[in-house]
């Protein structure tokens, strides 16, 4: 019998703290093990505790989500932590910021309780979910130019085989591995297989990066996948 996934919330808003807790600790197999109300006891308890999943307000005292987020879960961190950023603002420069600083998803407080549960069970197995309200319009921002200087970043060849890359482009469209393998007529664990493989290839963490990727190489655009 698989262990509960325990889970960290961390907001300065009490009311907010108290919803999250009562929302997750109704579900099987969840179960919220600390609060914190700012930024700096958020990254303690967290060092401490070693929860499966931290949730992650933007805006907290003392330090904001983002600089927990790269201290929890960042580039370069040893045995990093899950975070999952949830706040009411959505700018593209927080999610953009929040993915980049190593979050495993970014969650409008709006979103619902459905979605709030799904992207916690998502980041604890190893995914990442982002709101759909942000998803592709984030994504294509990225995928806009090629990097200044280098007209060629986007002409390069990825070095994925043409089956993971048309999993790679419906990650960025923002499907679940399930959709993705309705889609492609294949199984899930072979979807799984491909998106190991890609990680493993191109050094990205989680499925959010390689959305990232996807979009910033020109692999797939807004007018749909490249041909």
């Amino acid at each position: 019998m698989s262990r509960d996934i325990r889970v960290l919330i961390a907001d300065d808003q009490e009311m907010v703290r108290t919803g999250f807790a009562l929302i997750l600790g109704a579900q099987p197999g969840i179960e919220v093990v600390g609060e914190a109300s700012d930024g700096v006891e958020c990254v303690e308890l967290a060092r401490r505790l070693r929860p499966d999943v931290c949730l992650v307000d933007v805006r907290m005292p003392r330090l904001d989500g983002l600089e927990v987020t790269r201290a929890l879960a960042g580039p370069g961190v040893a045995d990093a932590l899950r975070v999952v950023i949830v706040t009411t603002f959505d700018q593209d420069d927080y999610v953009y910021g929040a993915l980049r600083g190593g979050a495993s998803g970014f969650l409008l407080k709006d979103a619902g309780p459905a979605l709030l549960v799904e992207a916690v069970r998502a980041a604890a197995r190893g995914d990442a979910l982002v709101s759909p309200a942000v998803t592709v319009r984030l994504l294509e921002r990225l995928g806009e130019a090629p990097a200044a200087g280098d007209p060629g970043a986007r002409a390069a060849v990825p070095p994925v085989s043409g089956r993971e890359l048309d999993v790679v482009r419906l990650v960025a469209r923002g499907l679940t591995n399930q959709e993705i393998a309705d889609d492609l007529y294949i199984s899930l664990s072979t979807v799984k297989t491909h998106l190991v493989s890609v990680q493993a290839k191109l050094g990205l963490r989680n499925r959010v990066e390689i959305a990232a990727w996807a979009w910033e190489t020109g692999a797939v655009t807004s007018r749909g996948p490249v041909g």
